[in-house]
């Protein structure tokens, strides 16, 4: 089973209403899609291809290839077509695996038996050919499989991303309800910064905005800071391909910027988790960090991007407090932002009101569960923004 170089379907996951943006990064690193749906992109490719897409993209979750699709219509049936696989040709009979899966099947009542299913199918094959069985458990740091199952029809794939690729791996101090990292790239990518301008992130918390605008700045890719992927665990694997991608990264990254990326906070704890988290990702000199009142942001004069992510009364903040809170932001915009363009991403609409301002865009996103909108302001320049005292 020649993974590395045999051509198959490759489904590349993302969170719900990050496709259109995960589907851009794919075309920019030369990839086709076959298809386009709401969680994800499928194209076709090798196991080498995933490596590439691991370490290149900023808004997917798991970079699955395909094994096998079979019908299966109950679990006996599902262990009878796994069984047949050639798992010793791709899981070392002294290495260890871990099972996902996404199933929909009416003899499932969890998904966990699902996964035991796989996992004895796996074992139990490699233990005939090898005499040894393979460790298994739920750690997601080494071979990961992962099994799609509906009604009776059936994908087992090699998750090749492992653990997922939507935490980028320099934020160490999370900070109080942080974006993650996938979504924060997606939603600069709806704003359609162009990198070169001007990028305001006042009310920065842990700093994944501001942070993840310096990487897209610079084109440095998540790949450069994270050393273990589920493709290492596969046999056939070769580390050279591995280190020889990652060097590409290494050679187009960019250390400097002609522009500011300025981020605030009224907390000094959080601009100082924002910061940490920002000499993680080596992004720390390009922005410049201070505590104040979000009113109180410097706003250069080269027009650019202005950018909120305020608490929204899900599960922070009081709703009366929060209601002056978005108030103010709006006539912070209206006054001292001109020629910008403004956003806020909130998942309160009521509290959006209250800005004051009519959106030019209202574009949807989900932060975990919640229905939210990242909305657009145009601030147009009738009038030369006076200074303050």
């Amino acid at each position: 089973m020649q993974v590395f170089h045999t051509e198959n379907k490759i489904i590349i996951t993302c969170n719900k209403r990050l496709s259109a943006y995960l589907q851009q990064e794919v075309e920019d690193l030369g990839f086709k899609p076959v298809r386009v749906f709401q969680t994800g992109v499928e194209l076709l490719g090798t196991v080498t291809d995933c490596i590439a897409l691991n370490l290149n993209l900023r808004c997917a979750s798991q970079v699955l290839y395909l094994i096998k699709s079979f019908n299966a219509d109950d679990p006996k049936q599902l262990y009878d077509e796994l069984v047949e696989i050639e798992w010793e040709k791709l899981i070392d009979f002294s290495g260890y695996f871990s099972v996902t899966s996404n199933v929909n099947n009416e003899h499932i009542l969890t998904p966990l038996f699902a996964n035991v299913k796989v996992k004895d199918a796996i074992a139990d094959r490699i233990k005939s050919v090898k005499g040894l069985r393979p460790n298994s458990g739920a750690e997601s740091n080494k071979t990961v499989v992962h099994l799609y199952w509906q009604d009776n029809e059936a994908d087992i794939f090699l998750d090749t991303s492992g653990e997922t690729l939507a935490k980028h791996s320099y934020r160490k101090i999370p900070g109080k309800a942080p974006m993650l990292e996938a979504l924060a790239t997606s939603t600069i990518m709806a704003t359609h910064w162009d990198r070169k301008s001007t990028f305001i992130n006042p009310m920065c918390g842990s700093g994944t905005l501001a942070i993840e605008a310096a990487l897209l700045a610079t084109d440095k890719c998540p790949g450069l800071f994270r050393m273990n992927y589920g493709f290492m665990h596969i046999m056939g694997y070769d580390e050279t391909v591995f280190f020889t991608e990652r060097r590409k990264l290494k050679d187009k990254a960019k250390k400097e910027t002609g522009f500011k990326i300025i981020a605030t906070d009224i907390s000094e704890d959080a601009v100082d988790i924002a910061q940490k988290n920002a000499k993680t990702a080596g992004v720390e000199h390009l922005i410049d960090f201070s505590v104040c009142d979000f009113a109180d942001t410097p706003v250069p004069e080269e027009p650019g991007v202005i950018m909120f992510n305020p608490e929204y009364g899900e599960r922070l903040g009081v709703h009366t407090k929060l209601e002056a809170t978005y108030k103010r932001m709006g006539d912070f915009m209206k006054k001292e932002c001109l020629g910008y363009r403004g956003y806020v991403f909130t998942g309160n609409p009521d509290l959006a009101k209250v800005i004051g301002l009519r959106a030019s865009r209202k574009i949807e996103f989900y932060n975990g569960k919640l229905d939210c909108r990242l909305l657009e302001y145009e601030l147009y320049t009738g009038s030369k923004r006076e200074p303050r005292d």
